[in-house]
């Protein structure tokens, strides 16, 4: 296994004009992602922030993974490509692989009571119930997964959350009071709260894809979000201020460059964690 927060990783390239088309594989993988976070519910204790719940990005793997339990520290993973839940050992190792194209959740979901049972696990508190909403998928109605006529888009998914994976983690390094990077499985972002201040804080992530950007996009957030009129610094690696709803600096697929995409990212993210701070200490 690589050590935890891999540091030196391959930038994978993204393709700017394509982001609009992973709706489908997105919201596919974001219900397989519920695999993973069921396991936290079901046998981690729940905390206030809901940290249990959240998944961490194992780059060897291409999955994001539960926190671990049980005498033998296993885990719950989803591999976006090839589209599968990993059973995983303390060593993030995998010890079981079930492909989930063509497999309803219902089936899914007895395999994964089964391996559970398999390592001592009482298979009957395993489940999928959760105490929040996600974007509904025909898989909610009993639909199998599908991914094998969309493999690139479930591909180019892993590729969004392994260059986010790496372009945040040394920003945790660097800046003070960084939570560890970790998927959140309600809104599927991948992220890190920065605390600025005693009750000021920046979320910086990248998500998949939601309601105002239909393709993935960087971002930084800022709480308490100052009023639309604040003043605010120009942003670099063409990215924009997010006003609607929320205040925050964005960089959505769209506007990404075809080369040069790694620096692009961290200049976005270097000048769009200034800005927000500059934002939370003038607010």
């Amino acid at each position: 296994m690589e050590p935890r927060n891999e540091r030196r990783r391959t930038w994978r390239e993204l393709d700017p004009a394509g982001g609009r088309d992973l709706v489908d594989a997105r919201l596919q993988l974001h219900h397989a992602a519920q695999f993973a976070a069921a396991f936290g519910i079901s046998y981690l204790p729940a905390q206030p922030d809901d940290s249990h719940t959240n998944l961490e990005w194992i780059d060897s793997l291409g999955a994001l993974s539960s926190k671990a339990s049980g005498s033998a520290n296993i885990r719950i993973a989803v591999r976006a490509s090839p589209f599968a839940i990993l059973v995983l050992d303390a060593k993030a190792s995998a010890l079981a692989t079930y492909s989930l194209d063509g497999r309803p959740i219902g089936e899914a979901t007895q395999w994964v009571r089964g391996q559970l049972a398999t390592h001592g696990f009482d298979s009957g508190r395993y489940t999928l119930e959760r105490h929040y909403e996600i974007p509904r998928h025909r898989v909610d109605d009993g639909a199998a997964f599908e991914s094998s006529t969309s493999a690139p888009s479930f591909q180019a998914l892993a590729n969004w959350y392994a260059n986010a994976a790496s372009a945040l983690e040394p920003v945790v390094a660097t800046v003070p009071n960084g939570s560890p990077v970790r998927c959140w499985p309600h809104h599927f972002d991948i992220a890190t709260l920065i605390q600025v201040a005693p009750g000021k804080t920046i979320s910086l992530g990248m998500d998949p894809g939601d309601d105002d950007y239909p393709e993935p996009y960087f971002y930084a957030s800022v709480y308490p979000s100052p009023g639309t009129d604040a003043p605010r610094d120009d942003l670099a690696g063409n990215g924009m201020w997010h006003t609607r709803n929320w205040i925050g600096a964005v960089l959505p697929a769209s506007r990404l460059g075809a080369t040069g995409q790694q620096t692009q990212v961290d200049e976005f993210i270097s000048s769009a964690v200034r800005a927000c701070k500059k934002l939370l200490v003038d607010s």
